[in-house]
C-alpha cells in the first residue's frame, strides 16, 4: 500500500446525491483497508444549492478536508458546479463530469451520481467486487441493481475512454 493519499473532491447541488456518493466512495476505500477520511459541505443543499464532499483516503491521513489545488480527482455531479470547484483540482487532476456518461442508457435519471462513481472507479485501486459490495450495503435491496446497472455503465465508459 502506498504511502500517497488520494484526494477525491465530490461537488453537486442539494439531491443529487453527493452525500450518498461520498458515503459510497468512503466505504469502498475502508473495505479496501485504507484509511479514510470524510467532509461534507452541505450549505443550502435542501433548496438545491451547492454541495461538496471530501474523501481523503491512504496508508494513514490526518485530516478530513482536500486542500485547494490537492484534488486527484474532482467528481462533478451538475456541470455549473464545474467553475465554483475548479480551484481544488491539482496540475493534472482528473476531471469527471456529467458528459463522462450516456445518461440515456442510466436506468433512471436519479443513478447518475453512481454511474460517475463507476467512472472514477476506474481510477482507483479498489476492486469492482468491492465497489459491488459497498453499493450493495449503500442502498435498500429494491434500489441496488438499478444502481448496479448505472455503476457498471459508467465503470465501462472511463474504462473504454482510457484503452482510446
Amino acid at each position: 500500500m502506498s504511502s500517497k493519499v488520494t484526494n477525491i473532491v465530490v461537488a453537486g447541488l442539494g439531491g443529487q446525491g453527493v452525500l450518498k456518493g461520498t458515503g459510497i466512495l468512503a466505504d469502498v476505500a475502508l473495505r479496501a483497508g485504507y484509511d479514510v477520511k470524510k467532509s461534507e459541505i452541505k450549505g443550502m443543499s435542501q433548496r438545491g444549492g451547492s454541495v461538496t464532499g471530501d474523501v481523503r483516503f491512504g496508508k494513514e491521513v490526518f485530516s478530513p478536508m482536500v486542500p485547494n489545488g490537492e484534488a486527484d480527482f474532482l467528481l462533478v455531479l451538475e456541470p455549473t458546479q464545474v467553475e465554483p470547484n475548479r480551484h481544488l483540482l491539482r496540475p493534472g487532476g482528473v476531471l469527471i463530469t456529467p458528459e463522462a456518461i450516456n445518461t440515456d442508457t442510466l436506468p433512471h435519471k436519479r443513478t447518475l451520481n453512481v454511474a460517475l462513481l463507476g467512472a472514477l472507479s476506474a481510477h482507483l485501486p479498489m476492486p469492482e467486487d468491492q465497489w459491488l459490495e459497498s453499493l450493495r450495503a449503500g442502498f435498500e435491496e429494491t434500489f441496488f441493481e438499478g444502481n448496479k446497472k448505472a455503476f457498471l455503465i459508467g465503470r465501462k465508459s472511463s474504462q473504454a475512454r482510457q484503452a482510446s
